[in-house]
């Protein structure tokens, strides 16, 4: 959740806000380990969007209740669903590499030698 290497720690794995590198510069860990990983970032971010978006509305509703203005409850959503997604993305990207290397931890030949031992215990 720190926009970090989930193996090592490594801060500087981001060329941009949404540009991740291939692999940590520290223990070499390919952040894209199979076919159709980002599919799992993709579901973190938009379950947590989704989160975050009820929240809203519901904290919204409740707060302003019984007068109900829309406009500024159907703008504060609207933010809220653009703007979320945005922020959360490399948060997300981090987040489903370290829940898929506690599923699948790496390989001897994945990361630099003395990385990813404890990970398998």
């Amino acid at each position: 959740m720190t926009r970090r290497c989930p193996l090592c720690g490594q801060r500087r794995i981001f060329r941009r806000w949404f540009n991740m590198l291939e692999r940590c510069p520290r223990c070499n860990l390919r952040f894209e380990r199979v076919e159709g990983h980002s599919a799992g970032a993709l579901g973190i971010n938009t379950a947590v969007s989704l989160i975050a978006l009820f929240v809203v509305g519901v904290v919204g509703f409740i707060a302003t209740y019984p007068e109900l203005p829309l406009l500024p409850l159907v703008a504060s959503n609207i933010a809220v669903a653009v703007l979320f997604p945005i922020f959360f993305y490399p948060f997300s990207k981090t987040l489903w590499t370290a829940i898929d290397l506690r599923m699948r931890p790496p390989e001897v030949d994945e990361v630099r030698p003395g990385y990813g031992e404890w990970i398998a215990g």
